[in-house]
């Protein structure tokens, strides 16, 4: 199975879209993107040094433009898995045939020049905690009064907030942890950010999306989400919601994936993939930052991918948990049975009683992803079944 990852705001480097724009039509498809998120998405990917495509209105739209335009060179109708990771979740969701790539980009257009203007409101910021207990880690940010902004896994969590905050946990750190300050505007993906959101809101609203055509985690719980509608409310929320970029590396491995290619400009994602996804579970994965990268990439699709082929093939779609609660499957069904679209595969116990699960579209049950009397989350996978397309 293989997966493709959109990378988000802070893996940019300047002059990194050159050699993308000797590709047939790549130019004048910038240049139409351009004129959507109101930046020149030409000028940034190229000639622009490394303080102006840090700026979050520029950087947004020119990250989602990067991986929509690389993903252009793939078949991405053999891959099985999009995430994103914060902004890059636009280009995910593209990508699984949420939003057209028209849609993405506007909204990244929208969302990197709001964000930026709430940056501007008082002085905040973000810094990487390495390393230390996990729930230290947390606990000290939280004692001063910061934010888990992204839980990125691999021993890495960000803390954002007020400057001062900052400041005073650097001075203070956990045991065994490190503090590096990042070089961005604001305290992004925290309460900080509110005016941000409402803004996206406005404009997301008038979206009429599909729903996804692959599997698509969410960063807000790495769970996979099956409805369009639900997905946009998500990257709305997300602006001011934590980045639970370790779920997603844990749904990725919950679901066999066994191929991961990072879209540009790449390399980010795929370290905190190798540090974290070890064994058995590692992935093989192909860093995709320029064309002379598109044949190992393609390669990596042949070997992880849906086999091209006249006869019928195998998709899959997760059904996720409707509430938190202790999950319980159907008792008459099986893997390897068949479901209908709408029919009962299980409930979730809650406080407030049980809460049906519903398989949304029909197929075989080919793995139960959480068994009798597990604990789920909301968004959490609790089985795959498998059509033929």
């Amino acid at each position: 199975m293989l997966a493709v990852l959109s990378p988000g705001q802070g893996s940019q480097k300047p002059g990194f879209l050159t050699p993308w724009l000797d590709l047939p039509g790549a130019e004048a498809r910038l240049r139409w993107w351009s004129a959507l998120a109101g930046v020149d998405l030409v000028h940034l990917g190229t000639v622009a040094g490394a303080d102006e495509i840090k700026d979050t209105a520029r950087t947004q739209p020119l990250l989602v433009a990067a991986a929509l335009l690389a993903a252009e060179q793939l078949p991405m109708h053999d891959v099985a898995v999009t995430a994103g990771h914060s902004v890059g979740e636009l280009g995910a969701t593209a990508l699984a045939g949420v939003l057209p790539a028209e849609s993405a980009i506007t909204l990244a257009g929208v969302r990197g020049r709001e964000m930026a203007a709430a940056c501007a409101l008082e002085p905040t910021g973000m810094a990487a905690v390495l390393g230390g207990d996990p729930d230290e880690v947390l606990a000290a940010i939280e004692a001063h009064g910061l934010h888990p902004a992204n839980r990125n896994g691999a021993g890495q969590v960000v803390a954002a907030g007020a400057v001062d905050n900052l400041d005073k946990l650097a001075a203070e750190p956990p045991a065994r942890a490190r503090i590096i300050r990042l070089q961005v505007a604001g305290a992004f993906h925290t309460p900080y950010m509110a005016p941000a959101e409402a803004a996206l809101a406005a404009v997301a609203g008038g979206i009429t999306p599909a729903d996804p055509s692959r599997i698509l985690l969410s960063n807000l719980d790495g769970s996979a989400v099956n409805h369009g509608r639900e997905m946009v409310q998500r990257l709305v929320r997300q602006v001011t919601a934590p980045v639970r970029w370790d779920l997603c590396m844990r749904t990725l491995a919950d679901l066999g994936v066994t191929g991961v290619i990072e879209l540009p400009p790449a390399g980010t994602l795929a370290g905190l993939v190798k540090r974290e996804l070890k064994g058995s579970a590692a992935p093989e994965i192909v860093t995709l930052n320029t064309p002379d990268d598109l044949p190992a990439a393609r390669d990596l699709v042949a070997r992880h991918g849906v086999a091209p082929s006249h006869e019928p093939t195998i998709s899959f779609r997760v059904v996720v948990a409707p509430s938190a609660g202790t999950f319980a499957p159907a008792q008459d069904l099986a893997e390897g049975d068949t479901v209908r679209a709408g029919q009962v595969v299980g409930h979730v116990a809650t406080r407030q009683g049980p809460v049906e699960v519903t398989a949304h579209d029909g197929g075989v049950l080919t793995e139960w992803l959480a068994h009798h009397d597990d604990p789920v989350a909301p968004g959490q996978p609790l089985a795959r079944i498998g059509g033929q397309s």
